[in-house]
């Protein structure tokens, strides 16, 4: 059976980001639904028992329903990884790579606000790392989610409507933003290759 993982900060500390509301809304009630959803799903079934990248791989071309709860499940997990309440700057290696690939910290925030802020609908803006080690901005519409592709998450922000609307109603650039001086970079440099 999946569990909701508990948010890694309190959910008050997010200053105009994110409302402890949003978070009670956005976690506890989202989140907590795919992975409701999910296991009602995978019970008795050939992904009973897997592991979620797994059950992630195995359905996406298969399994629509299967595959949308896990890989929401999965993408709200990292996210809620992605978040810290006080600022932070990417560092040495991570720092480098972005570079490297964005001309400079201020060239990729621009690139990834503009991603972020243009995908159509529901989805996620992603920083992955690419099998030849560069970095590269994508747009998954959706459920739909790098986990279990050839491209590796380092950093995701959520553009669904739920996570902003509360404290933002229809401003997505207000909140993408915002994020910024909510970024763990420290875990983003953990997951690089």
């Amino acid at each position: 059976m999946f569990e909701l993982p508990a948010l890694p900060f309190d959910p008050e500390s997010m200053g105009s980001f994110t409302s402890a509301e949003t978070f009670s809304y956005h976690h506890g009630k989202h989140h907590a639904g795919y992975v409701k959803k999910l296991n009602a799903a995978v019970e008795g079934s050939n992904y009973e028992g897997l592991p979620l990248m797994e059950v992630i791989i195995s359905s996406r071309d298969s399994e629509p329903g299967v595959f949308n709860n896990a890989a929401q499940h999965f993408n709200h997990s990292f996210f809620w990884e992605c978040l810290t309440p006080e600022a932070q700057e990417p560092e040495g290696a991570l720092k480098e790579a972005i570079e490297k690939s964005f001309g400079s910290l201020d060239g990729f925030k621009q690139q990834f606000a503009d991603k972020a802020a243009t995908l159509f609908g529901s989805g996620w803006a992603w920083l992955v790392q690419q099998p030849d080690g560069s970095l590269s901005i994508e747009q998954y519409n959706d459920a739909d989610t790098p986990e279990g592709t050839e491209q590796r998450p380092l950093l995701t922000l959520d553009v669904w409507e739920h996570a902003y609307y509360l404290d933002h109603q229809n401003d997505r650039g207000a909140f993408i933003a915002a994020f910024w001086d909510h970024v763990n970079w420290s875990a983003v440099a953990a997951r690089l290759a």
